[in-house]
């Protein structure tokens, strides 16, 4: 299976897909239509030569990701904020969302945006970097072992992230979004093993996919693991810091295998991608026909789903069907 080069993400009754520096936004809004705005993003890593390299490009990939998703969640969230305004009698005070042109950010100016990506980002640092070293220390009085501690620490982590997910996917509005998350994962599938996209196609397909983000967490969970296991640090700040400083590396080392396995289909690729196929079944859920219209207009508005599928297949691979991982 050769990747297609789109990726994507799900947002407030929508799909945000990307191809290059081009990115669609395909939203379900309040009266039944699908809003549609294209517009280009250019990452970091493709404007200079060395953000590009293996490993640091996995840094900027995860920072523009960030930036972009926030952008778009926005820009997906303005629609059912006029619509709550609407209902509660206020007047509109700004420009409907299918009548921002141009690439004009919607919802929030750059210095929010920038600020919101932060506080994420520290929030995140915080809760599944330091909190499991703080919470794991005590265990020195009882042991030595370095690598001991490490593997506690690791399995303290992951429990967090994954008590974490199962928490938030309880929420209704959640599930939604876990819905759309399927439907993009289902129309990168149906395209990539050579189907038409149309909605029978993309209602059989896969709602997993091994280029997840999803499984990129995990996977930084786990490699995560590795690393510590090599640095022995005794002074709790310390420890606390060498984690933090980590984070880079991790998230680069991270970035590759996904990025590997999205373009193999050896044996133990697919089987180091199982865990991160396993936590998608909590992250998706199986979308409605609605959905996947949804899905496969943002993939159409910066994708040659045609192009691809007669340089890659030729009319071949007709028969993939609901194969879960």
């Amino acid at each position: 299976m050769k990747s297609s080069g789109i990726g994507g993400q799900a947002v407030l009754e929508g799909i945000m897909m990307k191809n290059g520096d081009a990115y669609a936004v395909a939203v379900r809004t309040p009266d039944n239509q699908i809003a549609l705005k294209v517009d280009e993003y250019h990452m970091f890593s493709g404007k200079r030569k060395w953000a590009g390299l293996p490993v640091i490009r996995g840094v900027f990939n995860f920072v523009d990701s960030m930036v972009l998703g926030m952008r778009t969640l926005a820009y997906s969230a303005d629609f059912f904020e006029e619509e709550s305004e609407e209902e509660s009698g206020k007047e509109k005070n700004k420009e409907s969302p299918d009548k921002k042109e141009q690439g004009e950010e919607t919802g929030m100016g750059k210095a929010a945006m920038a600020m919101t990506v932060a506080v994420s980002i520290l929030l995140a640092v915080g809760i599944f970097m330091v909190l499991p070293v703080v919470l794991v220390s005590f265990l020195r009085k009882f042991t030595q072992s370095s690598a001991l501690i490490a593997l506690t620490e690791g399995v303290v982590r992951i429990g967090i992230f994954l008590a974490y997910v199962a928490l938030i996917s309880r929420m209704e509005d959640i599930k939604r979004v876990f819905m759309y998350h399927g439907a993009e994962h289902k129309c990168i599938n149906c395209v990539e093993h050579g189907l038409e996209l149309n909605v029978e196609n993309v209602m059989k397909s896969s709602r997993l996919h091994k280029r997840c983000g999803t499984s990129f967490l995990l996977i930084v969970m786990l490699v995560s693991v590795v690393f510590f296991m090599f640095v022995q640090v005794e002074t709790l700040w310390l420890r606390i810091l060498t984690r933090i400083c980590f984070i880079p590396l991790i998230a680069g080392v991270s970035y590759e295998f996904i990025r590997l396995a999205g373009n193999s289909d050896s044996g133990l690729v697919n089987l180091l991608s199982k865990p991160g196929l396993c936590l998608q079944r909590l992250t998706t859920k199986e979308p409605d026909e609605s959905m996947a219209q949804v899905a496969i207009v943002a993939v159409e508005a910066v994708f040659d789903w045609r192009k691809y599928l007669e340089e890659n297949f030729k009319g071949a691979g007709q028969e993939y069907g609901n194969q879960e991982g």
